[in-house]
């Protein structure tokens, strides 16, 4: 039986990669065609958004929405990966960190908040001379990574415990894709003079999409796929279409003067049928598809 194409969300448990998780959907759903929009570390939990058969190509649209994570940030001690997988590199004074007041945290917190510039962790997945920065670092080269403008649009902090001189600051943040937990972690306990790193990170939220509607990877089924449809308008906005006009989209043709039609950047155009066309974009007073699903894949 042919597998559906749609999009799949999962709770990551913590301990496994994505890749993990995606060859665990590509077994359960019997094809090889799954991808994800967006790593975890094997430390994180949370949502990870999988695209199956056709609907890999909306990843493309997903991978860049903001997104929310609840994490503990540990004041008080610095790791070689700013998180608790690390190498412990320094520890701070116990009086110094007791000392630090609500007050110095309020505000350290708020520097990080908003339009920031941020230095990504040096065991990030980002690429350096065609090599993944966390391949390099755990080689034991040196890792330089270029600052990068991110937007940290909520940065609450919910609770704080101190002791075994430390301090645990459970948090949640809302931030532009692209926004390193981690070093909001570090940066926070350096502004302090005392150091910092992750314990604890879970991803809650991508774009519209909350963990609450994800499965564990033990129930990963065709069963559980969302529609392409309902991503896609979802994502972008939903444009109705005519049967005429999705089979001109198909075929790659314009539809001449309906830029008029389209409120965003980009809309999901749905057909009578309520499958998706595909997505369509403005090109002067025209609209044309920047991509359009397989033709076996319109669910």
């Amino acid at each position: 039986m042919a597998v559906p194409a749609g999009i799949l969300l999962v709770d990551k448990p913590g301990g496994v990669t994505s890749h993990d998780v995606v060859a665990r959907a590509r077994r359960a759903l019997g094809t090889r065609k799954v991808g994800h929009a967006g790593t975890l570390d094997p430390m994180a939990t949370g949502l990870l958004v999988l695209g199956v058969e056709g609907a890999t190509r909306l990843l493309t649209y997903v991978v860049g929405l903001d997104k929310t994570y609840e994490a503990t940030i540990r004041l008080g001690a610095t790791t070689d990966t700013d998180d608790v997988d690390g190498v412990v590199l320094s520890r701070a004074d116990a009086a110094a960190v007791t000392a630090i007041g609500a007050d110095r945290i309020a505000a350290g917190v708020e520097r990080l908040t908003g339009a920031i510039s941020q230095v990504p962790s040096r065991v990030s997945a980002i690429k350096v001379d065609g090599r993944r920065a966390y391949d390099l670092a755990r080689a034991g080269e040196d890792v330089v990574l270029a600052a990068r403008d991110v937007t940290v649009s909520r940065f609450d902090v919910l609770s704080d415990r101190a002791g075994d001189g430390v301090r645990d600051l459970d948090v949640v943040v809302d931030c532009s894709s692209g926004t390193y937990i981690r070093a909001l972690a570090r940066d926070l306990g350096t502004d302090l003079g005392v150091g910092g790193h992750l314990t604890r990170l879970r991803r809650t939220r991508i774009g519209p999409f909350p963990v609450s509607d994800a499965v564990s990877v033990d129930a990963i089924d065709a069963g559980a796929l969302l529609p392409p449809a309902t991503v896609g308008s979802a994502v972008l906005g939903r444009l109705d279409v005519t049967t005429e006009e999705a089979r001109d989209l198909r075929h790659g043709k314009r539809l001449a003067g309906a830029a008029d039609r389209l409120t965003g950047r980009h809309a999901a155009a749905i057909d009578p049928d309520g499958a998706l066309v595909g997505v369509v974009e403005r090109r002067g007073a025209d609209l044309k598809s920047a991509m359009n699903m397989p033709e076996g894949a319109r669910a």
